[in-house]
């Protein structure tokens, strides 16, 4: 077959054997390449440097995309226990292993407190750190300037983090708050400033970020329970409802002192009794009537007596009074408005079909009412629910269900199946357009019949291959000998024409080879 086959045939031939041979190695690599799984992500550069060293030690193959690094998914468990009994990949923030360091001989207090602090910053960024969520965080603990005029030092901190994806929500922000404020001494939550990497700051000192942030939480809550509460008679994503709330963002306090006239109460009393009595014995002077026989001097004794009373009472009353203060947070709701929207019914008409028609008049003004117990609805405070049943337009469903299939119940790997019907489907290719027509054009050639000639060169025919064959047999035509020229000879004297056909079919091929 390779003797009969002309120049830029065996060239397209020798080609096509490379190519296929060289598709079959690299498929098969491809299908015998271990799968790949993260080992770490999100590693600095020394960290990241001293894992791939340690890989690099044990002969263990890896792969670095960006600042992620896969290992063999085999590999990847035992590898990460291997590391952490190395201690890698080694943690960037520094805890209280900075403290062991420090001896008593040259350290001053300032050195000591100092190196407390950074101690401290390190655990905290640990722990943020140990939360999925998280990917990288920095404590930052400000305790202000020691002096000995200032009596109250109130502690401030800031957290900065980065998230795995997506914003650092107000609920994780509030943890974070609670978290700082709870491993340092007399820092309180409001002292605590939470900066997200990609949303910027998401809690700071009591204000109007906070305000808004509170707002945003209490209307996704609110939402969520009409939603709720809708979906349990209509179904499914079949309600649809927005909030909007106008809250108060002016901060108040209020002091207020009032006097009632009318009202007096007594807060004190008081009595006083004072009784005096005096006696005087000694002997009266000399007088006119002392010197009468029958005078008043001679049948008094000489004695003198005088007593007082007196008896005072005081009463202090005041009047009634009553003091107030208070202090309005922004956040208050000043007005809430609620749009509520509902399918309708969908029945079959007299066709078949089926017809929207809206709900009824009184399971709306029902819906309603729930709506507006779930929302803490005031009128005279001027909210407003709008409730109305409309048809909506279908969705296409996102995704597919998930269910239990043949390559999920057993070890079978799809990217492996994958990699070998690219294989399959890459032989069957080569083998259709290559090979095939190869065979092909042979198995013609061995199918037209051959004349011999001189120069043991073969002869493509175009008459009957059978009369030919008759010609030929094994001891040559009746009965000759099987001398091939002289067989040529009376081939071309009993079929003129047809001999002249061949030679003029020899000589174009010759021309074209040519």
């Amino acid at each position: 077959m390779w003797n009969a086959l002309e120049t830029r045939r065996r060239l397209v031939v020798i080609a096509a054997t490379l190519a296929m041979f060289a598709a079959m190695i690299g498929l098969a690599r491809l299908a015998t390449a271990p799968g790949m799984s993260l080992l770490y992500a999100g590693l600095e550069d020394a960290a990241a440097g001293e894992v791939i060293q340690a890989l690099e030690s044990r002969s263990v193959p890896y792969d670095v995309r960006g600042d992620a690094i896969f290992v063999a998914s085999r590999q990847r468990d035992e590898m990460r226990l291997m590391l952490a009994a190395s201690g890698l990949p080694t943690n960037s923030h520094a805890g209280y292993e900075l403290l062991e360091s420090l001896s008593g001989f040259g350290t001053t207090s300032q050195m000591f407190d100092a190196a407390y602090w950074r101690a401290k910053e390190g655990e905290l960024a640990r722990t943020i750190v140990a939360s999925p969520y998280i990917r990288s965080a920095r404590v930052h603990i400000s305790q202000g300037s020691t002096s000995a005029f200032r009596r109250e030092i109130v502690p401030t901190a800031s957290v900065t983090v980065t998230t795995t994806g997506g914003a650092l929500s107000a609920a994780q922000a509030r943890a974070l708050r609670f978290l700082v404020a709870s491993a340092v001494a007399g820092m309180t939550p409001e002292e605590v400033s939470v900066i997200d990497g990609s949303g910027g700051l998401v809690y700071g000192p009591e204000g109007e970020t906070t305000a808004a942030a509170q707002g945003e939480e209490r209307v996704q809550a609110l939402r969520r329970n009409v939603e709720r509460l809708l979906e349990a008679h209509v179904g499914h994503g079949r309600a649809v409802v927005e909030l909007s709330i106008d809250t108060v963002t002016d901060r108040e306090v209020i002091h207020e002192r009032r006097l009632d006239p009318e009202t007096r109460v007594a807060i004190s009393s008081e009595t006083e009794e004072n009784t005096q009595s005096s006696t005087d014995s000694r002997a009266q002077g000399v007088t006119v009537a002392s010197n009468l026989p029958d005078g008043d001097a001679a049948a008094s004794d000489g004695r003198a007596e005088s007593r007082e009373n007196q008896t005072r009472q005081r009463m202090n009353f005041e009047m009634s009074e009553t003091r107030r203060e208070i202090e309005r947070q922004p956040g208050a709701i000043r007005r809430m408005t609620v749009a509520v929207l509902i399918d309708g019914l969908r029945e079959p008409g007299p066709d078949g079909a089926l017809v929207w028609r809206p709900r009824a008049d009184a399971e709306l003004d029902a819906l309603r009412d729930l709506v507006a117990s779930a929302v803490g609805f005031d009128e005279a405070r001027g909210d407003v629910i709008t409730l109305r049943s409309l048809p909506f337009e279908p969705a296409a469903a996102l995704g597919t269900e998930s269910s239990t299939g043949f390559l999920s119940s057993g070890a079978l790997d799809l990217a492996s199946l994958l990699k070998w019907a690219l294989l399959l489907v890459t032989l069957v290719v080569l083998a259709l357009f290559v090979i095939r027509p190869i065979l092909a054009a042979a198995r013609n050639r061995e199918d037209q019949p051959q004349l011999s000639g001189p120069e043991d060169s073969f002869l493509p025919a175009t008459f009957d291959a059978e009369a030919l064959l008759q010609n030929f047999g094994a001891d040559g035509p009746l009965g000759e000998s099987n001398d091939p020229v002289a067989r040529l000879r009376r081939l071309i004297d009993e079929r003129g024409a047809e001999s002249v056909h061949v030679l003029r079919h020899w000589m174009d091929d010759r021309k074209e080879q040519r």
